[in-house]
């Protein structure tokens, strides 16, 4: 029920609408009564009534400046005035203020019905708008938005002068200031290699949980950083950025570690830093951080604080002191299959130093640069990649053995940069042709109620965060963008050429709420569909 407060001097009158309108007939509820406007402003802000009754001439404050006062505060509270003066200057200066409605006494039970039933419905209709309007945004401002990803890999590679950033974030509509900044780096995966839909369906959902803790909170901004990460710019002050940065590690920690089961999870957190400019160190920190859980797969949270333990033991390594298991060649094959290219020298750094001084020996370094030769070529031939394609460059790195450490770090990021390359190549031509069956499958089935994101991953064989990723990458929009243009152009082709409802245009282009659709139709149009058909016919 809507609640109404009423605030009249004469107690008479006051009484009199109090007790003999009944307000739950008409979907009211009465919460309250003051006998000025300086006793119902409290009263008010403690009750926040979805209509204020008022009169307008009363002691201590009158109707006019409460109501001012309370469509500062409460901008959607529908007020009705009520009157002893048919004063043209009154009703003026009730408009100005944003009165809905302004009555003449004495007022008739019936004329009060119809002005209440009448603010009932657009109260409703404001509801309705609201709601859709967050259905629209929720759906249109995806996190993965091509735009947003683009930003910050501009900002994290330090292409951006602090001009530029603040320029480029206010044309994204970011609110980027602030005292102090983190960046968290994570990954989210299914565990199995040929989900079932019903465990693509539960992992889903429970990284949308993820997402949106991020999204709802402003301390937060969340964005895409590759096809199998995601990044989180943490902004506040400095003394509440550890609580900031805990919290978020924390909801992520909560909703994974008891579904380890079917997915898989890391989470890396760089230093803080106060300026806009040091967020390239901060990225850089992060992502070494980031590259050892390929080093560390049981450590789920990767920080200065979680692996201090680990970095200071592997300074102290000898050759004796090494421990093979961790220089194990599917450590390396695991990265290339799943790794980025600016994470190699983070993943370069890590895995050599589980090797620590033994590298000063040579016999060792010999040992080291095989098995970094093995495991390359291994997963070459694992992705069925020709060896025209790599046997000339491979051979050309490995002409002689690495004399110091500084050379077996040279040679193993160009090995690595080498394998990446040729995988990517193989990737793009192979996500081309997957790029263009889910194209096609949308061209063909946009219109249908059940159309999503995770349904084409599911009928062209690729994981919904892929083709979220490669989907705005060629097409310089979102999966639901796209969806939604395809949906209204079918909409206005419709309208135009045959004398179908609105009603029945909205299920025929995939809208099953056809004021949802009249809703999203004026957003991209700037009418309605009626409006749209009287124009064109």
């Amino acid at each position: 029920m809507l609640r109404v407060f009423l605030v009249e001097d004469e107690s008479v009158i006051r009484e009199g609408l109090r007790d003999k309108i009944p307000w739950e007939q008409y979907g009211f509820q009465f919460v309250g009564e003051a006998a000025d406007g300086e006793m119902a402003l409290p009263l008010i802000r403690k009750l926040k009534p979805d209509v204020l009754i008022t009169d307008i001439k009363m002691p201590f404050m009158d109707g006019l400046s409460l109501s001012e006062m309370v469509k500062e505060e409460f901008p959607r509270t529908r007020i009705i005035i009520i009157s002893g003066y048919d004063d043209f200057e009154y009703a003026r200066q009730a408009i100005v203020v944003g009165v809905d409605q302004y009555l003449l006494k004495p007022i008739t039970r019936a004329t009060l019905r119809n002005v209440l039933l009448e603010l009932k419905e657009k109260i409703g209709q404001d509801v309705e708008q609201r709601d859709y309007q967050a259905q629209f945004q929720d759906e249109m401002q995806e996190f993965e938005q091509f735009p947003l990803r683009r930003f910050f890999e501009k900002v994290l590679d330090g292409k951006l002068s602090v001009k530029e950033i603040y320029e480029e974030a206010a044309r994204l509509s970011l609110q980027i200031t602030a005292p102090c900044y983190n960046l968290m780096i994570f990954s989210l995966y299914e565990r199995e290699n040929q989900p079932s839909r019903e465990s693509r369906e539960r992992f889903m959902r429970k990284q949308d949980e993820i997402f949106h803790y991020f999204l709802r909170h402003p301390q937060f901004i969340l964005f895409r950083l590759n096809v199998n990460s995601y990044g989180v710019l943490v902004k506040g002050e400095a003394a509440s950025m550890e609580e900031l940065t805990k919290g978020g590690l924390d909801h992520i920690r909560r909703l994974c570690t008891p579904e380890n089961s079917y997915m898989g999870w890391y989470v890396a957190v760089g230093e803080s830093v106060e300026r806009l400019s040091l967020l390239p160190q901060c990225y850089l920190t992060a992502n070494h951080y980031f590259a050892y859980r390929f080093i560390l797969p049981g450590t789920h949270v990767l920080t200065e604080k979680t692996l201090a333990s680990y970095l200071s033991d592997q300074e102290e390594k000898g050759v004796s002191n090494v421990d093979f298991m961790q220089m194990d060649p599917e450590l390396i094959r695991d990265f290339l299959a799943k790794g980025e290219e600016e994470e190699i020298p983070g993943f370069v750094e890590s895995y050599l130093g589980n090797i620590g001084h033994g590298l000063k020996s040579r016999m060792f370094r010999g040992y080291v640069f095989f098995n970094i030769r093995v495991a390359v070529v291994t997963f070459l031939e694992s992705i069925q990649a020709e060896k025209t394609r790599y046997q000339e460059e491979i051979e050309e790195m490995t002409a002689g053995t690495p004399d110091n450490e500084e050379d077996i770090h040279e040679y193993f990021v160009g090995m690595l940069q080498i394998a990446m390359r040729i995988r990517d190549q193989i990737n793009s031509y192979q996500g081309k042709k997957q790029f263009k069956r889910a194209l096609d499958y949308i061209d063909a089935n946009f219109d249908q109620e059940t159309m999503s994101l995770s349904l084409v991953a599911e009928q062209t064989g690729m994981s919904p965060n892929y083709l979220s990723t490669i989907f705005s990458q060629n097409m310089q929009k979102t999966f639901i963008e796209y969806v939604t243009e395809k949906r209204i152009d079918k909409a206005k082709k419709l309208l135009r050429q045959t004398g179908k409802t609105s009603g029945e245009i909205a299920r025929e282009v995939g809208y099953k709420d056809s004021h949802y659709f009249s809703f999203v139709f004026r957003k991209l149009q700037g009418c309605n569909p009626r409006e749209y058909r009287a124009e064109k016919r």
